[in-house]
Parts: C-alpha cells; sequence; structure tokens
C-alpha cells in the first residue's frame, strides 16, 4: 500500500520537517523491520534528511542554495522557476530510511524534510513501508 502525505507549504522556498507524520505511518503501519521509501513527485520540490534540533541549520542550507544557485541568470525555461529545477535536482525526489521496532531509525538530531523550491503549494509525498 503506497501512503500519499499532503504537505502545504508557506513560502517559495523553505525546508518543511515531515519527520513526525511519516513516523505515525511507521508506528501504526504493520511493518516491524523493513525500509520506509519516500518519493516527491514534483519537478521543483525535493527530500533531505537533516539536523531537526536548530532550525538555524534549515536556514543556511536555504541560504547557500541560494547563493549557489541564483534567480539572476538567463535561464531559458519559459516558467521562470529554473532555480527551483535545479536546487530539486541537487536534494532529489526520494529517500529511503530503515524501520526497526515500528520506528524509523534516525540518528538524535536527524529528521526527515520536504524540500520546497517553488512555493507555496500543496506537495504530495508518497511513502511505501515494506518488510524485510
Amino acid at each position: 500500500m503506497i501512503h500519499t502525505l499532503s504537505v502545504r507549504t508557506g513560502s517559495r522556498v523553505e525546508m518543511v520537517d515531515v519527520t513526525s507524520k511519516i513516523q505515525e505511518l511507521v508506528r501504526t503501519g504493520e511493518v516491524e523491520e523493513g525500509v520506509c521509501h519516500l518519493f516527491v513527485a514534483h519537478t521543483t520540490a525535493g527530500l533531505t534528511i537533516n539536523e531537526n534540533a536548530d532550525p538555524n541549520v534549515q536556514t543556511d542550507i536555504l541560504m547557500v542554495l541560494n547563493k549557489i544557485i541564483s534567480d539572476r541568470e538567463a535561464y531559458r525555461h519559459l516558467e521562470g522557476n529554473s532555480p527551483a529545477h535545479l536546487k530539486a535536482s541537487l536534494m532529489g525526489p526520494q529517500l529511503s530510511v530503515l524501520v526497526s521496532g515500528k520506528s524509523l531509525v534516525l540518528g538524535t538530531w536527524q529528521g526527515i524534510y520536504l524540500c520546497e523550491f517553488d512555493g507555496p503549494r500543496t506537495r504530495k509525498v508518497h511513502i511505501k513501508i515494506m518488510a524485510g
């Protein structure tokens, strides 16, 4: 079964912590041990795992991405969101997280983030939890 999590973003560029929502799916699911695979089916959003204790980490990540990928280039894409496509490609559209004891196997400070680069929008994160 594939679960779909809808995430409403509020800014043009932001990182939304979705860890607790995904953990709840894992906790209430049937898989005790296995893998939780996440996929975002958007070309201007991505997924990443990073620190979730200090929100300044997400601010720093976005600051550097904005410096690396300028919105002032002579992009040819007519929609005007080429920087969002590039940032999403760097983050990637998918993650796999191990599951043990009906819990995501993450480090103490790790969280799962939906990375919005062309918002605000409603994004879909597709989740498949597999035994193994």
